[in-house]
């Protein structure tokens, strides 16, 4: 099974590059952002397992840039990475939000030991709940925001996949366009209907042979139809 997602925020070129090395030779995707500005255009089109964030950036530093995510994605695994290892530093850290805190130079071993920690402890669910809803060869995990069709996982971006799953949350039933903007997009979103239907275009394309999981209703929407 693909292991989940992970985003990395460094501008030093050469650590991001061994860092994703080190995740992809355990399994693990990996996103790259080369400072706090690109981690949030990043974050708008797809949401990440777990971030790792260094502290000492241009344009924005790392503590800035987790409290600029904790505002909006409050439940994302946060591990700072940083050369400085004073006492201050890592109470900040994890006073705004951090799950983890490693001081650079690491092994690594240490990372993958310490990522695989913050995430059994921010993902551990009692085993009477089901991580995984499946309709046909469609699996959503809802942990990770991941979806796999056959088994392989399908790149979404953040609307693509929410409006997927409050379709297949609602299996049957059909939304107007008007009703699935104000759901994934909001009461403020000022765009046009015709916004639903390029999201729908796109996740049926991504969804492949499975893209009839979303139907046309002719005169009214949409719906999820298993």
């Amino acid at each position: 099974m693909q292991k989940p997602t992970i985003l990395i925020v460094d501008d030093e070129q050469q650590m991001r590059h061994l860092i994703k090395l080190s995740l992809q030779r355990e399994g693990y995707m990996c996103i790259e952002a080369s400072n706090g500005e690109e981690a949030l255009d990043e974050l708008a089109h797809m949401l990440p397992s777990l971030i790792l964030i260094d502290v000492m950036m241009p344009i924005m530093d790392g503590f800035t840039l987790a409290e600029r995510i904790r505002s909006v994605h409050p439940s994302i695994p946060i591990i700072f990475l940083t050369a400085r290892g004073d006492e201050f530093d890592r109470i900040h850290g994890l006073k705004i939000g951090g799950d983890d805190y490693i001081v650079k130079p690491f092994s690594s071993g240490e990372l993958i030991a310490r990522i695989e920690a913050v995430l059994r402890r921010t993902t551990a669910l009692p085993r009477s709940v089901e991580v995984y809803q499946r309709f046909g060869n469609v699996k959503i995990n809802k942990l990770g925001r991941t979806v796999y069709v056959n088994d392989e996982a399908i790149p979404l971006t953040l609307k693509e996949y929410e409006l997927l799953v409050y379709l297949c949350n609602h299996i049957g039933r059909a939304f107007t366009r008007e009703q699935l903007l104000r759901q994934i997009w909001g009461l403020d979103y000022l765009g046009s209907e015709r916004t639903v239907d390029t999201h729908i275009k796109t996740l049926r394309l991504k969804l492949k042979a499975e893209g009839d999981l979303i139907q046309t209703v002719w005169g009214i929407g949409y719906k999820a139809e298993v």
